[in-house]
């Protein structure tokens, strides 16, 4: 079996008296691309939230590549491998495309890469470098033409592709997407799954996604949680004939014989 670069383990959240998930498990196998499903209030976004530092569970374990990491913190997820995308894009409208992509490599520079861009400090010598690594990874993402205008002027796919990309400059091993395709249209979705597809080369993806035919079609296992709890888990072909499961979530979303 790959070996696991990710785990949560027995993880219970509660938010005063409602308990948010309960005894949760799951685990991110190397080159993998895990999913996890469920309907609103099921506790996807608070799972995410536990992934990435987030929100602090009041019991259970968060290991990254076989070690416990105690009191994880989004701040420490860069130097653990890990990236992470918004919900919400979380773009600065007043910076250029290739400056928010910057943004995502502020750790790998000596001297802060945002101080820099907003005048606070003066820029360090390997912000040049940065900015070379920023437009390879817009050009992978094709959307490099767009380097040098501002987010408000871009069409919503392109500004998500600018986050994703944002994302991606750090070269994490450990990429964790929250809800990429919503708003999205089908034809957008279908690149999004092959770029998604792409990127198992050289990392593992903890995707978070309610559109089922994007989950169905690359994600390699899933999880599935109804009000905190895990009721499924396995491969999309094990999920899609789980009867509680379409019934419950899939229903005539996902086209059985696809």
């Amino acid at each position: 079996m790959t070996e696991s670069v990710f785990e949560l383990s027995s993880v219970t959240v509660s938010f005063g008296g409602i308990v948010a998930l309960s005894d949760v498990g799951l685990d991110v196998r190397r080159g993998e691309v895990v999913g996890v499903i469920g309907p609103n209030g099921a506790g996807k976004t608070t799972l995410f939230n536990v992934a990435c530092g987030l929100v602090a569970p009041q019991s259970g374990t968060v290991t990254r590549n076989g070690r416990v990491v105690r009191r994880l913190k989004p701040t420490a997820l860069a130097a653990l491998g890990m990236s992470r995308t918004l919900q919400g894009l979380g773009l600065f409208d007043r910076m250029t495309v290739v400056e928010n992509v910057m943004v995502g490599a502020d750790h790998l520079a000596r001297t802060s890469i945002v101080a820099g861009l907003l005048g606070l400090a003066r820029s360090g010598a390997d912000t040049a470098a940065i900015r070379d690594r920023a437009l390879a990874t817009l050009s992978e993402l094709r959307i490099d033409e767009y380097a040098d205008l501002y987010p408000p002027s871009l069409p919503y796919a392109v500004r998500k592709r600018v986050a994703l990309a944002r994302a991606l400059v750090g070269e994490p091993t450990l990429l964790l997407l929250d809800e990429p395709a919503s708003g999205l249209s089908n034809a957008e979705m279908d690149e999004l799954g092959e770029l998604v597809r792409g990127l198992t080369s050289r990392m593992s993806i903890l995707l978070v996604e309610h559109h089922m035919d994007l989950v169905m079609s690359v994600c390699d296992r899933l999880v599935v949680l109804d009000f905190g709890k895990v009721i499924a888990r396995g491969t999309p072909d094990t999920v899609r004939e789980d009867p509680a499961v379409l019934a419950a979530y899939l229903g005539d979303e996902v086209d059985r014989d696809a």
